[in-house]
């Protein structure tokens, strides 16, 4: 199993980036994805979820009406779309899957939000 990040960066507060979780080695449109971030000092926390068709999505509630995740089942990709973002969401954003009850993770792609 594979996962592979891209898209973060530095952006101003009230700024928009969109990540982006290529996967390999599993069937990917069998499984459902997360999205995680972990600020410095922080716990590692969840942010978003989507089911194997996309379906059904879960975010956290500091994310909600803000964030969308979304995949796209013939690309083998997990977006993550962070609109209106804030200071507080700086983070390494990691993607996640978990097959045969072992659990992936990508180098993660950090996120900036400064001014």
């Amino acid at each position: 199993v594979q996962l592979v990040e891209s898209g973060g960066g530095l952006v101003q507060p009230g700024g928009s980036l969109r990540l982006s979780c290529v996967a390999s080695g599993f069937t990917f449109s069998s499984y459902g994805m997360r999205w995680y971030r972990q600020a410095p000092g922080k716990e590692r926390e969840l942010v978003a979820a989507i089911t194997s068709g996309g379906g059904t999505t879960n975010y956290a509630d500091s994310v909600k009406g803000r964030f969308t995740i979304s995949r796209d089942n013939a690309k083998n990709t997990v977006y993550l779309q962070m609109n209106s973002l804030k200071p507080d969401d700086t983070a390494v954003y990691y993607c996640n899957v978990v097959v045969w009850m072992v659990a992936a993770w990508g180098q993660g792609t950090q996120v900036t939000v400064s001014s």
